[in-house]
């Protein structure tokens, strides 16, 4: 186990070690280690030697001069300069409450950026200002469409955070793929197979070889096939490309750069990047927001309460896993994959930074 402020610490020094001014390296910390708190490790410290790859392939620019570059009163296009999404992604996110507290709603839309972490971090800054956060990014295309063995689209997540009065808060944060490819990576440090379901191999077969994508398969959207509604997965990923990054102007589909810097990024561009799209909606732009809070409340208490079948848990509410586990890992430590400790200990090595 490692504490929270153990791996917060080293991975800002890292952060610092790769050109990020002060204020970035320890927000990029800050994001990246959220994802450590609320268990989802495939996005956390474990893609840290990922960014630093990045960063030596010249694709991170760790001191970007991010700016808009049209704007409306509610709306705005971000170019950011090749920065962190880590960091770029929050900043954008800050224009967005900056502009629903000006007219009850902004929207952001970001070209020329790279991966950003966890959608839900990026949706939950808007909590604190009595607002709805919305988040969503493309990503490497993994993903086949549903009927095609081609990998077109990304993992392309989706975060929904809404402010309760009482209750914690309502956070949605999911990939629109059956799995993210994150959790395929977690299977193979563990030498474990995948369920069926998730991935396909070349010939659009189904498999459970954690490692089938480095053999030219792709994972399966949400949903994984046809008969259980994969072609509204399909749909819902089109959504975050098309808002992300067709109206941005970064790449989408197929032409989006790949995380992994020992690939390069496609010959014939369409777009700058990756693309992210931000959105804030004041509450009280609907209705007083003490008013919806309570309603919120009184939403999650009858979800809650719900009658469950025979032998099975509580209802959930969106947002709940990950809070329990924020609760546990701050008090007992953040577990780390054997494998992941290894990288992290050679990537210190390599700054003269103790891990």
């Amino acid at each position: 186990m490692y504490t929270y402020r153990h791996l917060f610490d080293f991975t800002q020094e890292i952060f610092l070690a790769i050109g990020c001014p002060p204020k970035d390296a320890k927000l990029a910390a800050e994001v990246l280690l959220e994802a450590d708190l609320r268990g989802v490790d495939s996005h956390g410290v474990a893609r840290l030697s990922g960014y630093v790859r990045l960063w030596e392939a010249g694709r991170i620019n760790p001191t970007p001069n991010m700016r808009i570059v049209h704007e409306t009163p509610s709306t705005a296009t971000v170019d950011g300069d090749g920065g962190l999404g880590l960091v770029i992604a929050p900043k954008a996110m800050d224009i967005a409450i900056e502009k629903a507290e000006k007219v009850g709603t902004g929207w952001v839309s970001v070209r020329n950026s790279n991966h950003f972490g966890i959608a839900g971090y990026h949706a939950m800054e808007a909590l604190s200002s009595d607002m709805i956060g919305m988040a969503m990014t493309n990503a490497s295309p993994l993903v086949a469409p549903t009927h095609s063995i081609d990998r077109m689209l990304g993992t392309n997540p989706i975060a929904v955070a809404v402010p309760t009065k009482k209750q914690p808060p309502f956070v949605a944060d999911f990939a629109t793929a059956s799995a993210a490819n994150g959790k395929l990576e977690i299977l193979q440090r563990k030498e474990k197979k995948a369920p069926v379901g998730w991935i396909q191999t070349a010939e659009g077969d189904d498999t459970d070889n954690a490692n089938e994508l480095k053999d030219g398969g792709a994972l399966l959207p949400l949903g994984s096939d046809l008969v259980h509604g994969s072609h509204k997965g399909y749909a819902l990923a089109a959504i975050v490309d098309i808002f992300s990054a067709v109206l941005s102007g970064a790449n989408y589909g197929p032409w989006v750069p790949p995380f992994v810097a020992f690939l390069n990024p496609p010959a014939d561009p369409v777009g700058k990047g990756i693309g992210h799209f931000l959105g804030a909606m004041r509450i009280d732009a609907f209705r007083p927001a003490d008013e919806f809070k309570e309603n919120m409340d009184r939403w999650i208490e009858t979800f809650r309460a719900a009658k469950t079948k025979k032998g099975e848990k509580a209802v959930l509410i969106p947002g709940d896993p990950e809070r329990e586990m924020t609760d546990i890992r701050l008090k007992e430590g953040i577990p780390l994959l054997q494998p992941v400790a290894e990288d992290l200990e050679k990537l210190g090595k390599k700054f003269g930074i103790k891990f």
